[in-house]
């Protein structure tokens, strides 16, 4: 597995630990010629998680020939995201929306609860940061943006 973030270094960190295999700092400018040196051309899965765009043209064009964008994140509505229509037909590439997972939660919660019980869904690693009061909204808004936090638990009374 590869993790491709355009935040901070921590979130890069937090994907070492969870058994990320490489870690790629995108912004670069070199973040595709990286991942496709690194998978011999490409990812088969790309899975865009920060309701960005831009993020969801590079997890594009990350994707190998026959490979498929997953896009989660729910971007702004007046955000587009564009690709060469070519590439649909000539590369064979998928663009696959997944609202909250496409998840059925009677199906899906317990089967996640019995992982995480299991110690094979380590998601409390993911809270790096706990107690944020509503005064705090912003700064951490800034935070995650800036990839300094994975996620952060919001106590109105903190």
């Amino acid at each position: 597995m590869i993790r491709l973030t355009f935040g901070g270094f921590h979130t890069l960190a937090v994907a070492r630990e969870l058994g990320a295999h490489e870690v790629v700092h995108a912004g670069s400018g070199e973040e595709l010629d990286r991942i496709r040196q690194l998978t011999g051309g490409g990812v088969r899965w790309a899975f865009e998680t920060a309701g960005s765009a831009r993020v969801l043209e590079t997890c594009y064009a990350a994707a190998r020939p026959g490979g498929t964008a997953v896009a989660v994140g729910l971007p702004h509505p007046d955000h587009d995201f564009s690709i060469k229509a070519v590439t649909l037909v000539g590369e064979e590439k998928s663009v696959l929306g997944s609202y909250m997972g496409s998840s059925a939660p009677r199906r899906d919660v317990p089967r996640l609860l019995d992982l995480y019980r299991a110690g094979l869904l380590p998601i409390d690693r993911l809270v790096t940061r706990r107690g944020v009061g509503l005064d705090d909204l912003n700064e951490a808004l800034d935070r995650l943006h800036e990839g300094l936090e994975v996620r952060q638990i919001v106590e109105p009374h903190a």
